[in-house]
C-alpha cells in the first residue's frame, strides 16, 4: 500500500538530495549542540581546503584549539550573520579562513575546483536543543557544516498543512535556541505538499511568513505538476548547489536588522533575464509586468547587481547599467535598495541632477540612476566617446516614460550620437541596438507592451506578451495588497440595495440616506448633494466605525480642476454644518481663477502627502494630480466623480490597495462609471468579479438560517464571545467557547460541515460588504460576524477529498468560499472532462 505519512515525503526529499543534488546525509553525532555546527563536516572541509591554516592553526592535533575556533567562529555568526560569514570568510588569528567558495568565473578552473569542494550536507529529525532532548526538526541544511537552512514539513494526505507547519515554528521554534536565533540560519521554510511559506527571522508570534509559491491560474498556489508532487521544486531546483550558491552569493542580505531571501517570482524573474542575456547577448527588450506588491525594488536592485558581473571572453559583457525612473520618489528609493544590496564599492552613480548624469556617463559608472527628465538637459555637452558600449537600460514604471520627448532624448544620448538634422532627431525615438532594455510595470499599455514585450504569433497575427509576469490577484491573494474591487460599488447599486432594504426589520429606517435617494432620483451633475452623500459616508462608515484604528483616509476623484474647487468648498461646507473636526486638502495641476491649490489649502504642493496623513486632515479632493504613483497606505476610501476606462481605472483605484496593519479592507463608491467598465478594465491586470453587482441584503437571513439549523452555537455564546473580545485582553473563556463550538462542527456529518463553513465564510463575506454602506439598526450582524471570524480560525481544514463524492462529483458549495482549501485544479480537471459540478445552495 502506498505510504501517505509526513515520514515518507521527509525520505524521498533526502533521497533526492543525496541521489541528484549530492548532499551527503549527516546525522546528529556530527552536530555539536552547544555551537549549532557539524563539527565532522566543518574541519573536513578545512583541512581539504586549506590544509596550510589547518595545520598552522592546530586544528588538526589540538582538541582545545578546535573548541576555542568553534566557540569563535559561534560568535562571529551571532554578531555579523551566516551570510556575511559564507560570503567573507573568517578571521581566527593569524590566518584567514574562507568558509564558503564561490560559483567561478568562467575560465577560472582553479577557482573551479575549490567550488567543488563545498559540502553541502542534510541532517533528518535534527536534535537541536540542549535542553530538550525530544525536540527535533524535520530537515536542517549545511553547507560546510554551517546550517543555512530549516525546514518544517507537513503532509496532507495526514490532514496537515503548511500552515501547521508555520505554526510550529511560532510556538515550538523558539528564538532562544541557537539553532533559531536571528542571522544564524538564513531562512526558514514551512511546507506541504501543496504550499511553501519561509520566514528570515523568527520571533515566536510575531514572525512573519511569505509565500514562496509559484502561482497558478495568474494567483496563489502552485500548479499541478505531471512529474510528482506540486512543491518539488524546493528541493529539486532552489536546493540544488547551483542555484542555492547563487541565492547566497547575490540574493541574501542583511539590511537594517531585516535579512532578506527573495520570494519565488524575484528569483524565478530575475534568473531567467540574466540566462537569456547571457544567451542572446545585448539589444534585446524585456517586459516585466509585475503588480504593486511584488517587491519590484529588490527585483530592480538584484538585476542590475548581476547585470554588471556577466562576462564575455573574460571582459565584462556590460559597460554599464542605467537605472530610469519617472518620479525623484522612486528614484531615491531605489538608489537605496541598490546602494544597501551592492558589495562593492564605488560602482554606484545616483544622477540627481543633469551634471552629474553627464558626469557619470562619461565617468563610465557600472550603474546610474536617474530620472528620465535629465536626459534632455545632458545630450549638447555628453560628448561621444562612449558611442557603441554595450548598456542595459531598466525602466521603472514603462508605462509612463517611454512614448515621449524625454524618451527620444535618452535614446540619443546613450546612443553617442550627435543631432545634426530632422533625420537624426527621427533616429533618435528608435530604441538602441547596442543596449538592452528591461522594461517593468504592473500595468502595461499597448504601446508598451509592443515596444518591449516579446513577439508571437497568433493565427497568422503578431502579438506580444510580457517576458514574466506576476499578477494583481497572485499579489491579492498571497497577501501583499488589498483586492480594490472586493468593496467597490457605483451610486446606483447602493441605491438599488437600499431600496431593498426599506422593508426588513433588520435595517433601521429611520437612518436610511434621504440624500442618496434625492441624488439618485434627481439631478446627477449637482455637485452640493454628491457632497452631502460623501460627508455623511465618511463620518459614519469610515471615521465612526474607526477604520485602518481610527487613522483611515479618503479621495475624492474629479473631472477636472473647476468640479476638484467645487468639491473642495462643497465638502467643506458639509463639514461645517456638521461641526466635523476634520479638513480637506485640494490637489490640481495649473490653475483656476489665476490661484494654484496652494492658495487653498495654505502651504505649498510638496507638504500635501505629510499633511495629509497627519490630523485634522482626513479627504484629499483631486483632479489628475495623486492618481498615479500615490502610494499612501491609510487611504482606505475613494469617491469616484470621473469616467475612467482601461489602465486610467486601475491606476486611479489601485491607490487604495497598500496594505498596513487595521487595514483588512477597502471601498468605492463611484458616481461616474459603469460596473462592467470598471470590471472589464481590471481584467487584464486582475480577473475579479465586483461584489456589490450581485450583492443581495436578504442573503443574509437565508446564510443565518442555514448556520443556525447546524446547532453549532447559541445567542448566548455569540454574545459572550464578542463582549470579551471588545471588552478584555483575555482569552481564556473565550477560546473554551469556541472550541466547544468547534468540537460540536466536527461532530457532523461532511455534507452539513461543509454547508455551514461556505454559510459562515459567504456571511462574513457579505456582510463585510453591506456593513460599509448600509445603516443598520442593531448590532447583531456585527456580533455574529466577529464571532464567525474567530470560530472559522478554530474550524478544521477541509481536504480536497472532502469536496468530492466517489464518482468524483464536486458537492454542493460556495467555492469562491473554500478556494484556499479546495484545489481549483481538481475542479477544473472535472469541467474539462465533463463530469458534474452540483449548483451552489
Amino acid at each position: 500500500m502506498l505510504n501517505t505519512k509526513e515520514s515518507k515525503l521527509e525520505q524521498e526529499i533526502v533521497n533526492y538530495l543525496v541521489n541528484h543534488n549530492h548532499y551527503e546525509l549527516a546525522d546528529n553525532h556530527d552536530y555539536n549542540k552547544e555551537f549549532a555546527v557539524d563539527e565532522t563536516r566543518l574541519f573536513r572541509f578545512l583541512q581539504s581546503t586549506q590544509p596550510e591554516a589547518f595545520n598552522n592553526l592546530g586544528l588538526n592535533t589540538s582538541q582545545s584549539k578546535k573548541l576555542q575556533f568553534i566557540h569563535k567562529l559561534s560568535n562571529e555568526i551571532s554578531k555579523n550573520g551566516i551570510i556575511n560569514i559564507l560570503r567573507n570568510g573568517f578571521n581566527f588569528y593569524p590566518e584567514y579562513l574562507t568558509l564558503f567558495y564561490m560559483t567561478p568565473s568562467q575560465n577560472n578552473s582553479h577557482a573551479k575546483i575549490l567550488h567543488s569542494k563545498n559540502i553541502f550536507s542534510v541532517i533528518r529529525q535534527l536534535r537541536y536543543s540542549q535542553t530538550s532532548k525530544h525536540s527535533a526538526l524535520d530537515l536542517c541544511l549545511f553547507i560546510n557544516g554551517l546550517p543555512i537552512i530549516t525546514c518544517e514539513l507537513k503532509n496532507s494526505f495526514t490532514h496537515q498543512y503548511t500552515q501547521d507547519a508555520v505554526n510550529q515554528y511560532k510556538n515550538d521554534r523558539k528564538p532562544h535556541e541557537l539553532l533559531f536565533s536571528f542571522k544564524r540560519c538564513i531562512v526558514h521554510f514551512a511546507l506541504d505538499d501543496m504550499t511553501i511559506q519561509f520566514c528570515t527571522k523568527l520571533d515566536g508570534n510575531n514572525s512573519i511568513f511569505l509565500p514562496f509559491n509559484k502561482g497558478f491560474n495568474n494567483g496563489a498556489g502552485n500548479p499541478p505538476n505531471q512529474n510528482g508532487i506540486m512543491t518539488d521544486y524546493l528541493w529539486k531546483d532552489i536546493f540544488s548547489k547551483t542555484k542555492l550558491s547563487r541565492i547566497i552569493e547575490n540574493y541574501v542580505h542583511i539590511i537594517l536588522e531585516k535579512q532578506i531571501w527573495p520570494r519565488y517570482h524575484q528569483f524565478d524573474c530575475v534568473e531567467k533575464l540574466i540566462d537569456d542575456v547571457k544567451t542572446n547577448g545585448v539589444g534585446k527588450k524585456y517586459l516585466i509586468q509585475h503588480s504593486a506588491g511584488s517587491g519590484k525594488s529588490n527585483s530592480i536592485a538584484w538585476l542590475a547587481l548581476q547585470l554588471t558581473e556577466l562576462e564575455e571572453n573574460g571582459r565584462p559583457l556590460l559597460d554599464s547599467v542605467f537605472v530610469v525612473t519617472d518620479r525623484k520618489l522612486l528614484d531615491k528609493q531605489i538608489r537605496d535598495t541598490i546602494k544597501n544590496f551592492t558589495q562593492q564599492k564605488n560602482i554606484l552613480a545616483w544622477a540627481s541632477n543633469s551634471k552629474d548624469l553627464a558626469t557619470a556617463i562619461q565617468n563610465g559608472k557600472k550603474i546610474i540612476i536617474t530620472t528620465i527628465e535629465k536626459f534632455p538637459y545632458v545630450i549638447e555637452n555628453i560628448g561621444t566617446h562612449h558611442k557603441n558600449k554595450k548598456l542595459a537600460v531598466i525602466i521603472d514604471e514603462a508605462h509612463s516614460g517611454q512614448n515621449g520627448e524625454n524618451a527620444k532624448y535618452m535614446n540619443i544620448v546613450l546612443s553617442g550620437n550627435q543631432i545634426h538634422d530632422i533625420n537624426d532627431l527621427v533616429e533618435g525615438r528608435k530604441l538602441l541596438t547596442n543596449a538592452s532594455y528591461f522594461a517593468f510595470t504592473a500595468t502595461p499599455k499597448n504601446k508598451t507592451e509592443e515596444m518591449f514585450g516579446t513577439p508571437y504569433e497568433e493565427k497568422g497575427i503578431i502579438k506580444h506578451k510580457p517576458f514574466h509576469v506576476y499578477t494583481m490577484k497572485q499579489a491579492v491573494q498571497e497577501g501583499f495588497i488589498l483586492d480594490v474591487l472586493a468593496n467597490y460599488t457605483t451610486i446606483q447599486s447602493w441605491y438599488r440595495i437600499m431600496k431593498t432594504v426599506e422593508e426588513d426589520k433588520m435595517f433601521d429606517k429611520k437612518r436610511a440616506l434621504k440624500k442618496l435617494h434625492a441624488f439618485v432620483e434627481g439631478n446627477h451633475d449637482v455637485i452640493a448633494k454628491k457632497a452631502q452623500i460623501i460627508t455623511e459616508h465618511f463620518h459614519e462608515h469610515v471615521i465612526r466605525k474607526r477604520k485602518i484604528k481610527g487613522k483611515a483616509r479618503a479621495m475624492i476623484v474629479t473631472e477636472s480642476i473647476a468640479e476638484c474647487v467645487e468639491y473642495y468648498h462643497a465638502v467643506n461646507k458639509c463639514f461645517s454644518e456638521i461641526n466635523s473636526p476634520y479638513k480637506i486638502i485640494i490637489a490640481f495641476s495649473g490653475e483656476y481663477n489665476g490661484h494654484t491649490s496652494a492658495y487653498f489649502n495654505s502651504f505649498p504642493d510638496s507638504e500635501i502627502t505629510k499633511r495629509f496623513i497627519n490630523d485634522p486632515y482626513r479627504i484629499l479632493v483631486v483632479a489628475d494630480m495623486f492618481q498615479t504613483g500615490f502610494d499612501e497606505p491609510l487611504l482606505q476610501t475613494m469617491y469616484i466623480d470621473k469616467k475612467l476606462s482601461d489602465i486610467a481605472a486601475v491606476q486611479t483605484i489601485s491607490r487604495l490597495n497598500r496594505t498596513y496593519p487595521g487595514k483588512d479592507n477597502v471601498f468605492v463608491i463611484d458616481f461616474a462609471n459603469d460596473i462592467q467598465v470598471i470590471s472589464e478594465s481590471f481584467s487584464k491586470f486582475y480577473r475579479t468579479t465586483i461584489l456589490s453587482g450581485e450583492t443581495d441584503p436578504n442573503k443574509l437571513h437565508d446564510l443565518i438560517s442555514i448556520m443556525n439549523n447546524s446547532r453549532i452555537y447559541d445567542k448566548n455564546d455569540i454574545d459572550k464571545v464578542t463582549d470579551i473580545f471588545l471588552n478584555s485582553e483575555e482569552r481564556e473563556e473565550i477560546d473554551y467557547i469556541l472550541d466547544k463550538c468547534a468540537y460540536s462542527f466536527c461532530g457532523l456529518n461532511l455534507d452539513e460541515q461543509i454547508k455551514f463553513k461556505s454559510a459562515a465564510k459567504s456571511f462574513v463575506r457579505t456582510y463585510s460588504f453591506l456593513g460599509a454602506i448600509l445603516p443598520y439598526g442593531d448590532v447583531e450582524c456585527e456580533k455574529l460576524s466577529i464571532f464567525l471570524k474567530l470560530l472559522l480560525s478554530k474550524l478544521p481544514a477541509l481536504t480536497d477529498e472532502d469536496f468530492f463524492s466517489s464518482e468524483g462529483i464536486l458537492k454542493a458549495v460556495d467555492l469562491d468560499s473554500y478556494r484556499c482549501e479546495a484545489k481549483e485544479a481538481i475542479a477544473i480537471k472535472l469541467e474539462d472532462e465533463g463530469k458534474e459540478i452540483l449548483p451552489v445552495p
